[in-house]
């Protein structure tokens, strides 16, 4: 019975508490001063440095042979590219991280050529650092990211 009077008297005062927090809350809202407004609050600051689409062909051959044979237990290697060319750069507004979109041909080692869209993105690397590569070979988009015809990987 002490157990249950104590547990009560507990959660009168977080009652209690709570209700004057949210009384509290509902005072005057201010904008924030110059300190508030200039203190860590940057933001990001793309430059536009976005590298030719020719660096990021060796990244998307090791992405592709990692990709085939862990998930899909296939052994499918990209061995060479050709026509490889920009379709756009910075498509959308100023404001937008920075990427630019690339369009080739990637030999497989099955003879075949497939068509690779590809985009470089600045500070799109692993935690924001250094650019990222987003690449789809159409027709081997095994798991529809996408989707269809790699449709999703261009501008």
């Amino acid at each position: 019975m002490r157990d249950l009077a104590t547990s009560l008297k507990s959660l009168r005062f977080a009652a209690v508490f709570g209700a004057l927090l949210g009384a509290l809350s509902f005072g005057e809202a201010r904008a924030a001063n110059p300190l508030e407004l200039n203190f860590w609050l940057s933001g990001p600051r793309y430059d536009g440095r976005v590298a030719d689409c020719e660096k990021a062909l060796p990244t998307i051959a090791t992405q592709f042979w990692e990709k085939e044979s862990s998930f899909w237990n296939s052994a499918l290697k990209i061995t060479g590219f050709a026509g490889v060319h920009e379709t756009a750069f910075r498509p959308w507004q100023s404001d937008n991280i920075p990427r630019r979109y690339c369009t080739g041909e990637a030999m497989l080692n099955d003879g075949k050529a497939r068509t690779v869209h590809f985009s470089i993105i600045e500070d799109g690397g692993f935690a924001g650092f250094g650019q990222g590569v987003e690449w789809c070979v159409v027709g081997l988009d095994r798991n529809w990211a996408y989707n269809p015809a790699c449709r999703a990987a261009r501008p």
